[in-house]
């Protein structure tokens, strides 16, 4: 599916906390609604079966219970997209990613194929499986996983034994590490670690950019990759970084990131610093030269014109956003919206928080000539490039890990429904047993008294009129942002001092009362905005019969 994500490393988030957030967007033309909901160990299936890809596998007998955002119309599979389990430890998954004709022929995505015939008949051929999906990759994986590395662990061995029909990429977070992995064809995989000074752009594009392999195939400090990649991409001729100055700096940009910013004491530590740096040159070149460093965006990924029109001005825009005194416009701009090295990660100018994950994944260009709200430039600019917040989002999970409190009331998962230009984060803690229902009962019935469809029906109101509603959307949003951070800051104190086992009733409770907020608050906007689009009708005339 169309999405957009961004990772925040512990040392770049405003509270210590490592942070995975990302959009789920519907296709084009489709509306999916989602629910939330709590996946307890006796419901977890034992043995599952993809709808999209007739694949079926047995599935380990000690899940652990786990939070979700499922589909919420049954027939088309789960789709669980995010959330997190008992051990403290999320997954989102997954962001569409792009691959290209040459992995695609060296290792073919693992699609189904139908039957042909009639079972019993002549030449019957039965149906063959494919491989894992979007659709599956949630609720085989997370139910059995004790940190971010052991999800990298089991989703590649899963994706080397059954392959995947389509290219993803997938976070896995706990209170120390966020990883973010890559499919690559229809079996291989690569890994890296986010880096904690910095934070991870990607939209609907792979995204890596840097790549060690001789740490996926040794220490595994910072990368992860399927045993046979290396083989695999020398039989392939997949390896195209080149020696040449652009790619050297494309190479150098992490080690920058490890350079001290303070003049040093003394000639003699100068001296050391610039041997040390000339050490890291010096091994880059010469990882390069053997293989080991390499780009997988260029080995892997695209550069299509459709990517410059879809994905490239997503990136473009939310790192535009977290490092605003780079230069991003005009001829002398490092990157445009249609660059192909925009970086996969940098360190931010300060640091993050929920309120700058939320504005970057409701985003729409503004500032800039692209935005469909706007009025600077013109009516093609204006549709030149996708936005992040599109009319097709239909979820936003922000898992964050705490390090500061107790790991009971660690996890907090940030939820917004709908378009995100319209709407606002609500904080739900993760260990609890049960949801509440006003973000669990999405039904296939449009009504108020869901969050989902509540949403959505103020974003088609509200994008009519965009600048007369503007203001009550604003205030909507800074209101319920305001009431969340002072009910974790009231809830993380009450529970506290309360026995362990207590503390699930207690968050739930807390939950509730976040949904009773959140529900007042999101009734008024909607008569509000009702209101201000309601006078703007077409139909209307100033002359009244009173």
């Amino acid at each position: 599916m169309p999405c957009t994500t961004i990772l925040v490393g512990r040392n770049a988030s405003y509270d210590g906390s490592t942070i995975v957030a990302r959009n789920e967007d519907s296709p084009g033309g489709q509306f999916e609604p989602k629910r939330m909901a709590v996946v307890h160990p006796e419901d977890q299936p034992r043995v599952y079966t993809s709808v999209e890809s007739h694949l079926t596998i047995e599935l380990p007998d000690d899940p652990m219970r786990y939070t979700s955002v499922p589909d919420a119309l049954p027939g088309h599979g789960i789709w669980a997209e995010a959330g997190f389990n008992e051990a403290n430890v999320g997954m989102s998954a997954t962001e569409t990613i792009t691959s290209n004709d040459r992995v695609l022929g060296a290792d073919p995505l693992v699609e189904y194929v139908p039957a042909q015939g009639k079972e019993g008949e002549e030449g019957y051929v039965p149906a063959v499986p494919g491989g894992l999906g979007e659709e599956d990759l949630v609720t085989v994986v997370l139910p059995y996983i004790r940190s971010a590395r052991e999800g990298v662990e089991r989703l590649g061995a899963l994706l080397e034994r059954y392959g995947t029909y389509e290219m993803n990429g997938i976070a896995f977070s706990d209170v120390d590490e966020i990883w973010w992995l890559e499919t690559v064809g229809g079996h291989h995989w690569i890994a890296k670690r986010v880096p904690d000074d910095a934070y991870v752009t990607m939209p609907n594009q792979l995204g890596i950019d840097y790549f060690d392999l001789a740490d996926a195939e040794g220490e595994q400090v910072e990368h992860m990759a399927s045993a046979d990649l290396r083989t695999w991409m020398e039989d392939n001729h997949l390896n195209l970084t080149m020696m040449r100055p652009a790619a050297l700096d494309d190479m150098l940009d992490e080690v920058y990131a490890d350079m001290p910013d303070e003049p040093f004491d003394d000639d003699e530590d100068d001296q050391d610093h610039e041997d040390g740096f000339g050490d890291l040159f010096a091994d880059i070149r010469d990882g390069i030269l053997s293989g080991d460093i390499f780009n997988p965006r260029e080995a892997f990924g695209s550069h299509s014109d459709s990517d410059h029109v879809y994905n490239t001005p997503r990136a473009w825009y939310m790192q535009r956003c977290l490092n605003p005194h780079d230069e991003w416009d005009g001829p002398h701009a490092a990157y445009g919206p249609e660059a192909d090295d925009i970086p996969w990660s940098r360190v931010p100018e300060r640091k993050v928080t929920i309120e700058d994950v939320k504005y970057v994944l409701s985003s729409h260009y503004q500032g800039t000539p692209f935005d469909p709200y706007g009025r600077r430039g013109n009516d093609a600019s204006r549709r030149a490039y996708r936005p992040i917040g599109i009319n097709r989002n239909g979820q936003l999970a922000v898992l964050q890990i705490r390090p500061y409190v107790a790991p009971e009331h660690a996890c907090v998962q940030w939820m917004a429904f709908g378009c995100n230009a319209f709407n606002a984060l609500v904080p739900l803690y993760g260990n609890v047993e049960t949801m509440p229902e006003y973000l669990e009962n999405t039904t296939a019935r449009v009504t108020s008294e869901s969050f989902y469809w509540e949403n959505r029906i103020i974003a088609a109101l509200a994008d009519a009129r965009f600048h007369d509603n503007a203001a009550h959307i604003d205030r909507y949003r800074q209101k319920i942002g305001g009431l969340a951070h002072k009910l974790l800051r009231d809830t993380d104190a009450a529970v506290a001092d309360l026995p362990a086992a207590e503390v699930p009733a207690a968050l739930e409770a807390a939950n509730q009362r976040m949904a009773d907020d959140l529900r007042r608050e999101t009734d008024a906007l909607l008569g509000r905005v009702l209101h201000t689009t309601s006078l703007a009708m077409k139909n209307a005339f100033s002359m009244s019969d009173n």
